[in-house]
């Protein structure tokens, strides 16, 4: 991908990360997003209909999110633009200098990872 211009990045975007905290009143653990950083962005929508697989579900990705490059982004965060929630899929360095921006491959109604806590055995037990 050529470099991005300053130009190209006019979309204002929140990164959040997401944070385990204890209920102080029911002791439950609880998993909150917390805010890493508002950055300007390019989002870029994808032109054909691409699915990733995982766990026998699909999602569609949306596209794709062009920053600045950051050393504290990771597929476990996700994306708030305009008051939706993007998924995070993959983060990929820029092919040159790795060190000039970043592609966040996002979308949006997939279904989050279960956390261990959230497993459900399956069938009869003694």
């Amino acid at each position: 991908m050529p470099a991005v211009g300053s130009g190209d990045l006019r979309h204002y975007i929140e990164i959040q990360a997401p944070q385990i905290v204890q209920d102080p009143v029911t002791g439950e653990m609880q998993k909150t997003w917390i805010s890493i950083a508002n950055v300007w962005a390019q989002i870029v929508p994808m032109s054909a209909r691409e699915f990733i697989a995982s766990a026998a579900e699909q999602s569609e990705v949306r596209g794709r999110i062009v920053i600045r490059y950051r050393d504290d982004v990771d597929a476990t965060m996700r994306v708030v633009y305009r008051g939706k929630n993007y998924t995070i899929f993959g983060v990929m360095e820029d092919d040159v200098s790795m060190r000039e921006h970043l592609t966040l491959m996002v979308g949006q109604g997939a279904r989050e990872p279960m956390d261990a806590d959230d497993m459900v055995v399956l069938g009869g037990g003694p």
